[in-house]
């Protein structure tokens, strides 16, 4: 599973872990990634989302419907 949310398409981001001594060595910071099943109303079926937390409540506050058309919106398949 890639770790990029499909609706605010959020991606890791990269830094370094700095130790006491101050050496640094890379590291990579991941989104909180969910797999969420939703029911699509207007195709009558179910459909499988790869969201970050943030995606999720954004769901919440804007509805799957228009969630999805921007998902679309951004090129994604859906």
């Amino acid at each position: 599973m890639s770790a990029h949310c499909q609706l605010t398409g959020r991606k890791p981001g990269f830094g370094n872990s700095v130790s006491h001594s101050h050496r640094r060595t890379s590291r990579r910071f991941d989104p909180n990634i969910q797999r969420k099943r939703y029911w699509l109303q207007s195709e009558g079926r179910h459909i499988r989302l790869t969201l970050s937390a943030k995606g999720l409540k954004t769901v919440d506050v804007i509805g799957i419907e228009a969630a999805v058309a921007r998902i679309r919106a951004r090129g994604e398949k859906v």
